[in-house]
């Protein structure tokens, strides 16, 4: 008796742990596609704004592109333009190696860069 209880214990604390784990595994999951969905960008944005429009009205048309995803997108990408501040987008059309920058100073668009990551 002692021994079947001992195994019925055991067998809870596992799949209590199993289930832990998958709740961290999907909660990663939605986590991740969440960041990478703040970075996507419809190609035809990207070709709408054009360099001297007000930064205000750029980044109306802009996704929030504030997620640990933009570090890798800088990875490979030209050299940013001195004093300009500048996000990184992923162009949504499924291919997910294409890069969109926009780089604003002095509150316009200074800069819109098209990129493929390496």
């Amino acid at each position: 008796m002692a021994q079947r209880k001992g195994c019925l214990i055991g067998c809870a604390v596992a799949g209590v742990l199993g289930i832990a784990l998958l709740a961290v595994l999907g909660f990663g999951a939605v986590k991740l596609f969440g960041a990478v969905s703040e970075n996507m960008l419809d190609p035809k944005v990207y070709a709408d704004v054009k360099v001297g429009d007000q930064e205000g009205a750029v980044r109306a048309k802009l996704p929030s592109g504030e997620s640990f995803v933009k570090d890798a997108l800088k990875a490979g990408g030209p050299a940013e333009p001195q004093g300009a501040a500048c996000s990184w987008y992923i162009a949504d059309e499924g291919t997910g190696d294409q890069v969109f920058r926009f780089c604003f100073k002095d509150g316009r668009l200074a800069e819109k860069v098209q990129y493929t990551t390496q």
